[in-house]
This record gives structure tokens, sequence and C-alpha cells, in this order.
């Protein structure tokens, strides 16, 4: 999805003004975690030591985010985008009937995905670590949760780019390419 071409005062074609609106933290995360989950979920029952280093390298990634999302720029801070379950729904209303507000920053259904995508690779983690240690190693039920949990992760990360896509759509937006410049239009 491209941006509207709009015309200057002489009527030449201009592109419409774009404002920063993720700083650069925000996008090597991002980009730095599709990644390390690709790698992770790829070399799960092939390469362990891959997939446990780049476990521990997730794990430091939503540290991070966590921590950024506290003190970091305004729209990579969670208050600028979790909303309550109702404003989420009411969003998610009316994205389906193309009338959905634009944000700036994430929207409530996007918060809320941020969110979902945090907590369950923090769990993701939780159990992958917990293979690891002495108590676990070699527990089946640790191992099948950290599976179904790897499982539901692919299906938050497909809801997530539907969701890019659709708001990409809906909006005229390229929301994939704001996220490699951090630009967003205005």
């Amino acid at each position: 999805m491209t941006a509207e071409l709009t015309t200057d005062n002489a009527g030449r074609a201009t592109r419409p003004a774009t404002v920063k609106v993720w700083d650069p933290l925000v996008r090597i995360f991002h980009w730095s975690l599709v990644l390390a989950f690709i790698i992770a979920w790829a070399t799960g029952d092939e390469v362990e030591s891959v997939h446990i280093a780049t476990g521990y390298v997730i794990i430091g990634l939503v540290g991070f985010r966590l921590v950024w999302g506290l003190i970091g720029t305004k729209h990579a801070r969670f208050t600028d985008f979790i909303r309550s379950p109702r404003t989420v729904i009411a969003y998610m209303r009316d994205m389906l009937r193309f009338r959905a507000k634009r944000y700036l920053g994430h929207n409530p259904a996007g918060g809320a995905m941020v969110a979902a995508l945090l907590l369950m690779l923090s769990a993701l983690s939780a159990t992958g670590y917990m293979m690891t240690t002495d108590a676990f190693w070699g527990v089946e039920w640790v191992e099948e949760v950290h599976e179904a949990l790897a499982n539901l992760m692919l299906v938050l990360v497909g809801l997530h780019l539907a969701g890019v896509a659709f708001s990409s759509v809906e909006h005229r937006e390229n929301l994939v390419r704001a996220m490699f410049t951090g630009r967003k239009r205005a």
C-alpha cells in the first residue's frame, strides 16, 4: 500500500507529509525479535544449542521492551496504546465496518496484540528455560506446554500480520514500511 500523492501549489505531485512515530530502538527490537523467533522456531527440534541461545536473546529482547514500554518515547510507551477490553472490542467492530479511527501509534487492537505477544513470548521463554533446569529436564508436560505455546505464538503472529495488512488497506498506509523507516503519514 503506497501513500496517495497530493499536489503542491504549482500542481506538482508530492508525497504527503510524514512524522516520526517509531524510534530506532522500537524498530530494532521489532525486527530483531522477528529474526530471533524465526531462528528459534526453525531450530526447535534440530539444533538445540542455537534454539536455547536464541531463547535467551528473545527473553532479553522482551525484557528490554518491557522497560522501554515504561520509559521510552511517546509511542513506545504502554500508556500510549494499551486500552481497555471495551475500547479494543469497539475498535475491532469499527475496523470490520471499515470506519475505524486512524491512530498515529498503535491502534487499540494493535496495542492488545503487543501485550498478547509479549505475554506469550514470556511464557514460551519461561517453559523453555524450565526445560534446561534439573528440576524440569525431561518432564513431559513442560515440553508439551512449550510446544503448545509455540503453536499459539504462530497463531498470534498470523493474526498480527493479518491486522497489519487490514489496517494498511483500511487507512491506505504501508505499516510494514513504517516499521522500517519509523515514519507514518501525518
